[in-house]
């Protein structure tokens, strides 16, 4: 679980991953900050984003976020052996000579005008396009497994629904057969289904 006052971004976990041919063993995530929108990006990304329009959102963020605020200046602050702790906190018999801290990722993090309170942080994957839908761009939280495939979905039927419906239909039920489906009311295909993915990952049927 979250630690006390920390916001859900910061649920702990231990991940397994492949890297350059290479098993790697990841904890985190520890939160850091730097004003570049991108991880090689320029430091003036973020002062050159604020604008005459935007300042007030900004200021109402800052206003009702002060303990994600408290939260996220304690991370930057934290030195390696803090973030070593929170990892013994997690797995006691862990050895420092073991592992090493490097950055993972980065994001940027969305605030949208807000007729209530001005502004507010948007904590979700959104979708933003030009009006002809010939540049699209995913922003927000990094999509996971669980969220990937339906955002991508959700993209092709704003953006290029007329292509969707002549011609993509039949592909996209081939790679998703549960599309155009409510899974919650069809037992039949949700079970179909299920064994399918089990099938797939080579899971236990217990």
């Amino acid at each position: 679980m979250a630690a006390k006052g920390s916001p859900p971004m910061s649920v702990p976990h231990l991940d397994t991953r492949i890297i350059d041919d290479k098993r790697w063993l990841l904890f985190g995530p520890y939160a850091g900050f730097s004003t570049r929108f991108l991880k090689n990006g320029s430091l003036f990304d973020l002062p050159k984003s604020v604008r005459l329009d935007n300042i007030l959102p900004l200021l109402a963020v800052a206003r009702d976020n002060f303990p994600l605020e408290e939260y996220l200046v304690g991370q930057v602050l934290q030195s390696a052996s803090h973030r070593y702790d929170s990892l013994r906190e997690f797995y006691p018999q862990t050895n420092v000579a073991d592992w090493e801290v490097v950055v993972a990722g980065q994001r940027v993090q969305i605030i949208r005008k807000d007729k209530a309170h001005t502004g507010k942080l948007e904590f979700g994957t959104e979708i933003v396009h030009s009006a002809d839908s010939s540049i699209v761009a995913v922003l927000g939280a990094s999509p996971g497994a669980s969220t990937a495939v339906s955002i991508m979905v959700h993209m092709l039927e704003n953006c290029f629904h007329e292509q969707l419906v002549g011609h993509w239909v039949p592909k996209l039920k081939e790679m998703i057969p549960s599309y155009g489906y409510d899974l919650k009311t069809d037992a039949a295909l949700s079970a179909r289904v299920r064994a399918d993915t089990a099938e797939t990952l080579n899971l236990s049927k217990h």
